[in-house]
């Protein structure tokens, strides 16, 4: 079982074994306000892009409402991007996202497939690559840091040799500048293209937000994702319910956010972020037990 951070502003009850947890509900994706089951999570990537944590916790039998909010669209640099590919060799090519994998091997794929080394944030972004390294030889995923985040990424990737070391990030549009400081800081030569953006989704429907609103905890994969369930609960006073993060970023986000009863796994991924939304729920059941 993964380790589990919890940041809190409020007292909590003590934490029951994770091992001892188990919820007896029948699992289905609440997709409408007309639906009977009450949703327990409310997963909250891009549509299309939730069916993994949505099959991780249908083996727990729970209830999930999918409302996504956010969405991706066309960074600035991105045209760029399989012309550097093309022009330039690298030393590293650095993807801290699986979004910024996906936009990457499109580019990739356009410039003829050059040879590159990939070093990759962790093991979300690494399975991206994963179902089509064993046909591309000329695509090596060769480093993940010990730490699932970009200042880690930026202290240990390693040098090749005593000349300047070039790194290539393409990156999204509102990521931080940690990387490429913490690179460049090292003597890396450091590319950055803005090649996507992450925007939030406005148009929730009223009855679908209510629902999200009453279920015990939302999962969030990204500090995009946490502004944006902040403006969407603006309105909503009192909202103290749980959040279950994908990693220490968004959890810090989160908490910087004002959201309180944050969760998040010490080891950024799916299989610790499920571990995370069972605490979140456990929690919230031995208080409503309490009560």
């Amino acid at each position: 079982m993964a380790p589990i951070c919890l940041f809190s502003t409020t007292t909590m009850p003590p934490l029951l074994p994770l091992q001892h947890y188990s919820i007896s509900r029948s699992f289905r994706i609440i997709a409408s306000s007309s639906s009977s089951n009450k949703p327990e999570v409310v997963v909250t990537r891009e549509r299309g892009k939730n069916a993994k944590l949505i099959k991780a916790l249908a083996k727990h039998d729970i209830n999930c409402l999918e409302v996504p909010l956010i969405k991706h669209s066309e960074g600035p640099d991105l045209n760029k991007l399989s012309t550097v590919l093309t022009d330039t060799k690298f030393d590293w090519i650095v993807i801290t996202s699986p979004e910024a994998a996906l936009v990457f091997l499109t580019a990739w794929k356009a410039a003829g497939t050059p040879e590159v080394q990939i070093g990759v944030v962790g093991a979300g972004t690494a399975s991206i690559f994963e179902e089509i390294q064993p046909m591309e030889k000329s695509l090596h995923v060769a480093f993940s840091p010990t730490k699932a985040t970009g200042k880690i990424l930026a202290a240990e990737l390693p040098k090749r040799g005593s000349q300047t070391c070039t790194v290539l990030y393409p990156a999204s549009v509102k990521a931080g500048s940690d990387i490429e400081e913490g690179l460049s800081n090292r003597g890396f030569k450091v590319t950055r293209l803005n090649t996507y953006n992450t925007v939030p989704v406005h148009d929730v429907d009223q009855m679908i937000l209510t629902q999200a609103l009453s279920a015990p905890v939302v999962a969030l994969a990204s500090p995009s994702a946490a502004r944006a369930w902040i403006n969407l609960i603006s309105k909503s006073e009192g909202w103290d319910n749980s959040i279950a993060c994908i990693g220490e970023t968004t959890a810090t986000a989160a908490k910087r956010l004002g959201l309180k009863n944050v969760y998040y796994p010490v080891n950024p991924g799916l299989e610790g972020w499920v571990d995370s939304i069972l605490e979140a729920l456990k929690v919230h059941d031995h208080v409503e037990a309490r009560t």
